[in-house]
């Protein structure tokens, strides 16, 4: 899998969200979409939760990529 590191500034991001930010959605209603399909893994275990709260340290797969989400303060 192709992996992108995805700085979060927050506490957390919703999953429909985090798959926009990082270009695999144009949408955030796309991103619902492609929750609601069951093809996104959250940790490795299918997330069907659209706005699943995702934290530093989750690892998200879609598409074919992998998404590792770091605290951006360090």
């Amino acid at each position: 899998m192709k992996p992108i590191l995805f700085e979060l500034d927050r506490e957390f991001v919703e999953l429909n969200q985090l798959l926009k930010l990082v270009g695999l959605c144009d949408s955030g209603g796309a991103g619902k979409a492609l929750v609601a399909s069951g093809t996104v893994l959250v940790d490795g275990h299918v997330e069907l939760r659209k706005t699943a709260k995702i934290r530093a340290g989750q690892r998200v797969a879609a598409q074919g990529i992998e998404i590792q989400v770091i605290d951006a303060a360090g």
